[in-house]
């Protein structure tokens, strides 16, 4: 009988060690993050890393022809890669332009367990895009290349081109950093408005309880709560208007892509963790006004925003498009969009970064 007992415990032991395992593989799968294949004789589709003072920098490099004028992303966040939002929603990029995405330093593929939050800086991000931007004009063989920012790394973006107008062709802002004290408070306004309106007792009075107007503790605080990232994606104006969670949007998926080995997956949120209160970080959200800070760029400025855009408020971006002084620019609204509108609009991404690369081909 006690043999029995012993065989029946052993077998239900064996059954939750094989559950385990099933759920671990279907959340965390194993790969050897290697990239989907680009079809084409001059098609690039590759992980490398470039010297960067002190250490390397991780990147990925996309093109269906490597011919293609050159673009480098500074990706958002800072901390998760922007090549994820790349291989959840196929961008229009590689369609016309041989991409850079690279990640910052003490992030994504650029992770080291070495490296402080206080080294992530914005002079350090800076220094490194230039760096970037040095390797690919280099193997590519251009003059200048293109420089592409979204949401922080539009701070990034648009300090290195203002620093350096000699290295680039244009700068193309995506979700474009203005005033992000200002834009949190138009987007908190916004949100409890529409939970007023629609009768959600519960997230209004969860609103209610941040006076971040009235607090700089209470303003720095909630834009670290859950309650902000839970709204905006709740009412869609935060990443992707079609996406309702960050859990389920970006958070699983990183688990399960195959781009990015077991440990590279890891270290993509050890380095979002560790970026959270970086420097760099923090002058975003307190200090940067482009308005104020960068008021006259020496390249053509394109900005691409979404409509439903309230991470960076899409009306905050307008009046910096209509503010700044530069040799061209354009404002493209994306609609059916939020934060990420070259990613939720193929078509019209398409349409819009022919016309920026036909404005340019003579620089």
């Amino acid at each position: 009988m006690r043999l029995g007992i012993r065989k029946m415990s052993l077998l239900l032991l064996l059954i939750l060690v094989l559950l385990l395992a099933g759920t671990v593989f279907l959340f965390f799968p194993p790969s050897s993050g290697k990239l989907p294949e680009i079809e084409g004789a001059k098609a690039v589709s590759e992980k490398t890393m470039v010297q960067a003072d002190g250490g390397s920098l991780g990147a990925i490099i996309l093109s269906k022809d490597s011919g293609n004028p050159v673009l480098l992303v500074c990706g958002g966040g800072p901390g998760i890669p922007q090549y994820l939002m790349e291989s959840m929603y196929r961008s229009p990029l590689t369609d016309l332009f041989t991409v850079c995405y690279w990640d910052y330093w003490g992030t994504g593929l650029s992770y080291r367990d070495g490296i402080s939050a206080d080294e992530m800086t914005s002079d350090r991000f800076i220094a490194d895009a230039l760096c970037m931007t040095d390797y690919l004009a280099g193997r590519f063989g251009k003059n200048k290349i293109y420089i592409m920012g979204h949401s922080f790394g539009t701070y990034i973006a648009l300090k290195t081109v203002q620093l350096h107008p000699e290295r680039y062709v244009c700068y193309i802002a995506m979700a474009q950093i203005v005033n992000q004290a200002e834009s949190e408070k138009i987007a908190f306004d916004y949100m409890k408005g529409e939970y007023e309106k629609s009768g959600n007792g519960k997230m209004l009075r969860e609103f209610q309880k941040w006076d971040i107007r009235g607090s700089e503790e209470a303003y720095i605080d909630y834009c670290a709560s859950g309650l902000r990232d839970k709204a905006m994606h709740d009412l869609g104006v935060g990443t992707a208007r079609n996406m309702r969670s960050v859990i389920r949007g970006i958070f699983l998926p990183s688990l399960r892509t195959r781009a990015y080995t077991q440990a590279e997956r890891v270290n993509i949120w050890k380095g979002k963790i560790k970026s959270n209160k970086c420097p760099a970080s923090r002058d975003t959200r307190t200090a940067f006004n482009a308005l104020q800070d960068v008021p006259v760029l020496e390249v053509p400025v394109y900005f691409i925003t979404g409509r439903y855009d309230y991470t960076c408020c899409a009306s905050l971006q307008q009046q910096y498009y209509e503010a700044v002084k530069a040799p061209d620019k354009a404002l493209y609204f994306f609609e059916e969009s939020a934060h990420s509108p070259l990613y939720e609009e193929h078509e019209r991404g398409h349409q819009v970064l022919e016309e920026i690369v036909g404005r340019t081909q003579s620089e």
